[in-house]
């Protein structure tokens, strides 16, 4: 079976962990482990979030006054280049010495007319105080927004991804059983200018939705996204709250989930699994090959019957 998995950034780096390099590192050794038993049975492809290394790449950024900010685009190639070769290391070390693995910088164009670009809303980088949230606005014509009383952060469109540029280098290494790491923080978002030629943009592309973009463009078999929780719950707060084992893709609205966490994991999986004889999943990065099979997690899948739920 061919499967893209797609890596939560909370799966590579746990909240109020401190993010050095050590943390960090041990932290990707625990994810290529349940990668590495997945790979053993199954073709995969890896993606991966980027939202606590971009911040702090831009927090390091902030403190060189010298010159002005890089650009987001730059930004997030820089901290997918570092993910991605602690991920292929790491993995390296814990598969067969003959596993052939590379990892790919992802370049996803977006629409330049994209209506996300009329409404920046997706948070990055650093937070500011008042003083400094006004000096960031004049300074940069940054949009910021007040997340807490006094507590400012920059925020960016999240437009739609569109296409993969590099997608037939992916689908080669991919049919020569290159485990490939790609789409990292959901790819590097470009445009086309007037002379078509690409660029970079200040944007962040939802991983979710890359990540199913590159399941569906590479026609895989299943597709899951891995992160901190271990199911999509339904009421989720509330005492009625349960967890959904199995779904089928018209029986699920991603409206009724946190549109800035669960909301775009449920719309991705939803959209790939409406195709008959394909399956997304939602849940723990180490019940990876439990959710594939149906033993944990959230299964979505256009099957009437679910697969049999262990105890």
């Amino acid at each position: 079976m061919r499967v893209v998995v797609a890596l939560g950034g909370n799966a590579l780096l746990k909240r109020g962990e401190p993010m050095t390099a050590e943390v960090q590192r041990a932290n990707v050794r625990k994810a290529a482990e349940a990668l590495a038993s997945l790979a053993r049975e199954h073709d995969i492809i890896v993606a991966h979030g980027n939202g606590p290394q971009v911040g702090l790449l831009a927090l390091q950024a902030a403190a060189y006054k010298a010159v002005a900010p890089y650009p987001l685009d730059i930004l997030g190639a820089e901290s997918v280049g570092m993910i991605g070769y602690l991920v292929e290391q790491e993995l390296t070390n814990a598969l067969p010495a003959a596993t052939r693995l590379a990892t790919l910088l992802t370049q996803i164009e977006v629409d330049r007319d994209d209506p996300a670009f009329g409404r920046p809303e997706k948070p990055i980088g650093p937070v500011y105080d008042d003083v400094e949230a006004e000096k960031a606005r004049t300074a940069h014509g940054w949009a910021l927004v007040e997340e807490a009383q006094g507590k400012w952060r920059r925020v960016v469109p999240s437009p739609l991804p569109k296409r993969i540029i590099q997608i037939e280098t992916l689908r080669l290494l991919v049919d020569l059983g290159v485990v490939v790491v790609c789409a990292g923080g959901g790819g590097i978002p470009v445009i086309r200018d007037e002379q078509n030629d690409l660029m970079g943009v200040e944007a962040v592309i939802d991983k979710d939705r890359a990540a199913g973009l590159l399941a569906e463009e590479l026609s895989v078999d299943a597709f899951l996204m891995l992160t901190d929780v271990d199911a999509v719950y339904a009421d989720w707060g509330t005492p009625q709250q349960r967890a959904i084992d199995h779904v089928r893709p018209d029986q699920i609205d991603p409206a009724d989930f946190p549109a800035g966490s669960m909301g775009p994991k449920v719309e991705a999986a939803r959209a790939f699994a409406s195709r008959p004889g394909r399956i997304a999943g939602i849940g723990r990065l180490e019940d990876a090959a439990a959710i594939l099979e149906g033993r944990a997690g959230t299964l979505v899948s256009a099957t009437a019957n679910p697969p049999a739920r262990g105890v």
